[in-house]
């Protein structure tokens, strides 16, 4: 063999060892990716200790990945402080069981049938006492080729964006929307008129409690900053006047401004109509949010804010769904939005029939399962779930007009 020959032989060798080693990888999947059910608070899960304080063995420990490559992998349970303990790990409709010894639980091997998301749902046999944790899902085999599983902290499934095109220079005065939630556990905001200054919608705060949520940023530095005492006051909003019941303060972490909420039990799959509002007067513009209240069938201010910095119409539309917590943030969430309207100051009321879809950074790559689309003649935006396909960044759709212009009759005071 000469020397080139050989040369090209090693490197042949080399080269395929490399792509060896990569077929055989293991798949370290962190255990602070995992979701808790039935309570998501059952077992705590934090980057600093993965899955601990796991004590009641109705509670379970689950990851969900995207198999791209059918065929089997094995499971191996990393653990710290852990040993003696028993698991089971179920993936579809098999289920192997196998005690922490040194640090792992060896739970062997898996098939998978088809292509898709996959829960892996890890579960206690026999009670603990839930001084130690679990650490990592270590996955190995032919169906790891490709795998796709959020490894970052940050829990929550991704926030969707409707962005919805106006003519340029349009003095729009007022904006109308209607959310129809769909699916919306807790820590799940529903926002129907976004704007550049400001957002209104729904939230989830618990299972006992729902609000109607109406803010607006300072001007300035206000838009950037944490801390509401660091915002000269010439660029804070101030509160004009609110609703009855409504609370109204001052909120940061965000950016900073005037906050304000009505707590209300709205409800899955009633549509919940919303009007911004908006009056410029030199450099400053008054926001309204105006909710049409479903049992006195009549719309009630939530709050007007006077803006500093501002004079202008609304501009930047948009709506949104966010999941604020991430505990649980494996589950879907969904809600329709529409019809959708703008008066301009001359009164006239036009449609918006066009909206282009977005998502923030969990979407790009972490979390996937994000969607947008038209049903029952409004938009959807979905996300969570682990469902499969997604929506491509900047897709635009069109959805057919509802013809029926809204009967809004909104207090004088």
């Amino acid at each position: 063999m000469n020397l080139t020959t050989m040369k090209k032989s090693l490197c042949f060798t080399t080269t395929t060892l490399l792509l060896l080693a990569s077929a055989h990888a293991e798949l370290n999947v962190p255990a602070f990716t995992a979701y808790a059910e039935t309570d998501s608070g059952g077992v705590t899960i934090s980057k600093e200790k993965g899955a601990s304080q796991w004590t009641d063995k109705n509670q379970h420990v689950l990851w969900f990945g995207e198999i791209k490559t059918p065929g089997k992998l094995s499971a191996v349970i990393k653990a710290k402080d852990e040993d003696g303990r028993k698991l089971r790990l179920t993936i579809g409709k098999q289920s192997n069981e196998a005690t922490i010894k040194n640090g792992e639980a060896e739970l062997g091997d898996f098939e998978i049938a088809q292509a898709g998301y996959v829960r892996f749902d890890l579960a206690t046999v026999g009670s603990a006492d839930g001084k130690g944790s679990i650490q990592a899902l270590v996955l190995d085999g032919a169906a790891i080729k490709d795998a796709h599983f959020n490894l970052e902290p940050r829990r929550n499934a991704a926030s969707v964006h409707l962005m919805y095109p106006t003519p340029k220079d349009e003095k729009i005065t007022m904006f109308y929307n209607e959310v129809t939630a769909v699916e919306d556990p807790v820590a799940t905001y529903y926002m129907a008129c976004g704007f550049t200054r400001g957002y209104f919608g729904m939230q989830v705060n618990s299972l006992e409690e729902r609000r109607i949520i109406f803010s607006i940023w300072d001007a300035g530095t206000g838009q950037n900053a944490k801390d509401r005492s660091t915002v000269s006051a010439e660029n804070q909003t101030q509160l004009v006047a609110k609703g009855e019941g409504v609370e109204a303060s001052v909120f940061g972490n965000e950016g900073t401004g005037g906050h304000s909420h009505l707590v209300y039990p709205w409800k899955t799959g009633e549509a919940q109509k919303f009007v911004v509002r908006v009056e410029p007067e030199g450099e400053h513009t008054t926001y309204s949010g105006f909710w049409f209240h479903p049992e006195k069938k009549e719309w009630m201010l939530i709050a007007s804010f006077r803006a500093p910095k501002d004079g202008k119409y609304l501009r930047g539309l948009y709506s949104f769904s966010e999941n604020f917590g991430g505990q649980n943030g494996h589950l879907q969430r969904k809600a329709l939005y529409g019809p959708q309207r703008i008066a301009t100051a001359d009164g006239k009321w036009t449609e918006l029939t066009a909206a282009t879809f977005s998502h923030d950074g969990t979407g790009k790559a972490n979390r996937l399962d994000r969607f947008m689309g038209v049903e029952n003649g409004k938009f959807f935006l979905s996300q969570g779930g682990f469902v499969e396909g997604f929506t491509p960044f900047g897709k635009r759709f069109e959805r057919p007009a509802s013809g029926a212009a809204p009967q809004i009759n909104l207090p004088k005071k």
